[in-house]
């Protein structure tokens, strides 16, 4: 009888090891990293920043190892694209982190202006995206104006107002009481654009406080300047939107938006009725682009 040999496959050869790990990769992926903090450089304009992108997206082990080197630095990768580069925020123990109190006492010691310096980064961003598909939509420009930033926010004072009254709510609460509800008593209070003879913007006016956080927001490669008009004009970049994207979720600026403040093209708002007028819970500081430490 003959017996009934079975054939199989042969065996797949073993994959080789993985390549060790040189110090030129690493040097490499820093490298990469360190691109990734100078947010206003742009990838089409330096080739080995363009290339080292290329790396990464092409390369699996050189992209976690870069990975690694930003999660050492307390660093989060939001997106690694030829639009956006390697954009990055800073974790909250990071080096890198930027603290909303630093930042306002480059101004001002006030704790209400800290407060006003918070929200005007808040409104900025909502009116930037002030729809979920503006978020979502990779393609989408976001355009603001000092002028239109303060207007959106003065009328969303208004609404904020008009609430409070409407629930029978304490019309003058302590200033440091966190949310937006007394945020919007401290900025109608303060002037638009200052006393001087020539009507010239004050630093702690609020359209000096918003002038501030643009500035900032531009430098940081967040926005880009367009032009003068309505006390500067701005476009939002790819990486603005993926921070405002890593920062949509929180409490205020859930509530700014609740609102049903909408802007449009020419950089003023216009207010309309909110959808749903039920009161959300706010944290101090919440959804603000910084570390409240």
């Amino acid at each position: 009888m003959t017996e009934h040999v079975e054939w199989s496959e042969p065996e797949a050869p073993a994959a080789p090891a993985s390549t060790a790990v040189t110090p030129a990769d690493a040097a490499d992926a820093a490298r990469l990293v360190a691109f990734g903090l100078q947010p206003r450089l742009q990838p089409a304009r330096d080739q080995e920043y363009a290339d080292l992108l290329r790396r990464y997206r092409e390369d699996p082990p050189f992209a976690r190892l870069a990975d690694a080197v930003a999660t050492g630095l307390g660093l989060i990768v939001l997106e690694v694209s030829p639009r956006a580069g390697m954009a990055v925020t800073a974790a909250e123990d990071s080096v890198f982190a930027v603290r909303m109190g630093d930042y306002a006492r480059r101004t001002s010691a006030d704790g209400s202006d800290r407060f006003l310096h918070g929200l005007a980064h808040l409104a900025v961003a909502a009116m930037a995206f002030p729809r979920p598909e503006d978020l979502a939509d990779d393609g989408y420009i976001g355009r603001v104006t000092v002028n239109g930033v303060d207007a959106f926010v003065r009328q969303a004072c208004h609404r904020l107002e008009e609430r409070a009254a409407e629930q029978g709510e304490n019309t003058d609460p302590a200033s440091e009481a966190p949310g937006l509800e007394a945020a919007w008593r401290i900025w109608a209070r303060r002037s638009a654009t200052g006393a001087t003879k020539d009507a010239r913007r004050l630093a702690g006016s609020t359209t000096g406080i918003i002038a501030k956080a643009v500035g900032f927001l531009t430098d940081s490669g967040f926005l880009q300047r367009t032009g003068d008009d309505n006390g500067g004009t701005y476009r939002t970049t790819a990486r603005y939107q993926l921070q405002v994207r890593d920062m949509a979720g929180g409490a205020a600026m859930a509530e700014l938006l609740e609102l049903g403040v909408v802007p449009v093209t020419d950089g003023t708002p216009t207010l309309l009725p909110p959808q749903d007028a039920d009161d959300l819970e706010l944290v101090a500081d919440a959804g603000l682009p910084f570390h409240s430490a």
